[in-house]
């Protein structure tokens, strides 16, 4: 169960967050990387609009539509940085943040200091010169399109941190959850988010059926896969936790590390409870 993110800023912050709030967590960092591969327009917003009204060999409607996302996410950044906002809060935004800045500061648009980004005094945006990107798929002609558009691959060798969360207290995952809430999409934190609480229920039921007595893993394991899923009912519906026998070894491993039980000679003795 686990959060991943390439951002600096967003890893600094939620590590910061998390600490504070005293959630167990492990951070791993590895090498990792972002991929396009597709094509280009160079030029003013008003050269680019016209050589999409012109370009043979790809989804012009497509295209019209892109660009019109692409002025509309660039317009939401310049309304920011016109009054100077900090870097972390607008890369909060998404990660097409760091695109669109990268292109400003490329055009000497903005200043940068103390952490705060702010849009150059006198600055014509209609006069800067940007990049559009599109994907490769929305070319069914590379020899049309290509008399107007630039082929583009880009790899960006970049650091990916993994927060592995090692919380069982229902009330601290219930803390993450608003927490990360701030740093991830929706979808991707309720995914973690169940599974957290699933891994959490499972533990405890665990360590209610071990009693005072030492139980054969073997037998511990079988008699859960057996009563599998467990269904609770909640205020607003039902919650399913399904695993498998894999699973449950899982968690006996891990509630061997974070001390709750002791396995000896294919046994399981519950050392605490969970609190």
């Amino acid at each position: 169960m686990r959060f991943v993110t390439k951002s600096e800023s967003v890893k600094k912050s939620f590590f910061e967050d998390l600490r504070r709030e005293g959630i167990k967590f492990e951070l791993h960092e590895r090498l990792g990387y972002e991929a396009f591969v597709g094509y280009l327009l160079e030029g003013t917003l008003e050269e680019i609009s016209a050589q999409i009204d012109v370009i043979e060999g790809a989804d012009r409607e497509a295209l019209r539509e892109g660009f019109v996302s692409f002025k509309e996410s660039l317009n939401h950044i310049l309304e920011h940085i016109k009054v100077g906002e900090r870097f972390e809060t607008l890369l909060q935004e998404g990660p097409w943040v760091a695109e669109l800045l990268d292109q400003l500061t490329r055009n000497g648009a903005i200043d940068y200091s103390d952490g705060v980004i702010k849009l150059r005094e006198g600055v014509d945006v209609t006069k800067l010169r940007f990049e559009f990107k599109f994907p490769f798929n929305l070319v069914h002609s590379p020899e049309s399109a290509e008399r107007i558009a630039k082929q583009f691959a880009f790899a960006d060798l970049t650091m990916e941190y993994e927060f592995e969360i090692l919380e069982l207290d229902i009330a601290k995952i219930n803390t993450l959850g608003k927490i990360a809430s701030r740093y991830f999409p929706e979808d991707y934190l309720l995914k973690v988010y169940f599974a957290l609480i699933g891994r959490s229920i499972l533990s405890g039921e665990i360590l209610k059926s071990l009693g005072n007595e030492k139980v054969p893993e073997e037998d511990l394991v079988k008699g859960f896969v057996r009563a599998s899923p467990i269904s609770i009912p909640t205020e607003k519906g039902t919650l399913v936790i399904n695993y498998s026998p894999k699973a449950v070894e899982e968690v006996l491993r891990f509630l061997k590390r974070a001390g709750y039980v002791e396995i000896k000679a294919g046994k399981v003795k519950k050392l605490k409870d969970l609190v």
